[in-house]
């Protein structure tokens, strides 16, 4: 097997990686025109990784394309006219959408096989990022929709950047509770008790779930013969 074929054959550790790379990446892009420029390619970058992904799950791929493309146009038009409020706000729901769909389209991969691969321990960790991606570009919607929906120790008048809702997501969704972004409004509130809730049943679901799969080969077993049995 040749060295592409090998890292093809991973598409959700690959999402993993680049998702993670953004976030190291993102900090060096949002304070300038050019870094924004190359936050819109980073982007841009990361949601093609993502269909990608998605094609690898029994989700149909059409979706994922239609939703990706005015979302790509979007992303670089947010980087040309950063302090446009109707283009952030049309691309936060887009892009809420498209990650959305893409979380839902692993999920289902993740829960439709009865047998744990390394991709598919790749994907539970793919598809913790990309929820926490969602959530962040709700948060962005809600800002816009609400403003004053969130404030923090530094700056607490103004509105929340990307990377700071991003951190509040990621905080939100790990329960670890050290994010010092906090919501202020009724909506954004509903909001982040939705990503908590979410949060805690991906635990008890998913993570669960493989880790009992890859511990437990009777249990893989029995649930192999149990959907044989149904077909």
């Amino acid at each position: 097997m040749n060295a592409f074929a090998r890292v093809t054959k991973h598409p959700s550790a690959i999402l993993l990686g680049v998702q993670l790379l953004s976030v190291m990446a993102y900090p060096f892009m949002e304070d300038t025109a050019v870094g924004r420029a190359a936050f819109g390619v980073l982007g841009v970058v990361v949601l093609g990784v993502a269909v990608w992904a998605v094609r690898a799950s029994p989700a149909l791929t059409w979706v994922a394309g239609l939703l990706g493309v005015p979302v790509v146009v979007l992303t670089i038009l947010e980087g040309m006219w950063p302090h446009n409020s109707d283009i952030h706000l049309v691309s936060g729901i887009l892009h809420a959408a498209f990650y959305a769909y893409t979380a839902y389209a692993m999920l289902r991969y993740l829960l439709a096989d009865t047998r744990i691969t390394a991709d598919e321990l790749f994907a539970v960790g793919a598809a913790f990022t990309v929820v926490a991606w969602f959530f962040a570009y709700v948060y962005g919607v809600v800002q816009i929709l609400a403003p004053g929906s969130f404030t923090a120790y530094a700056n607490p008048a103004e509105p929340r950047s990307w990377m700071e809702l991003l951190f509040l997501s990621f905080t939100v969704l790990t329960s670890t509770g050290l994010s010092d972004v906090t919501p202020v409004l009724g909506h954004a509130r509903a909001v982040v008790m939705l990503e908590q809730v979410t949060g805690l049943m991906y635990v008890a679901l998913v993570v669960s779930r493989a880790v009992g799969l890859t511990l437990n080969p009777a249990v893989r077993a029995a649930e192999h013969s149990a959907g044989n049995d149904n077909d």
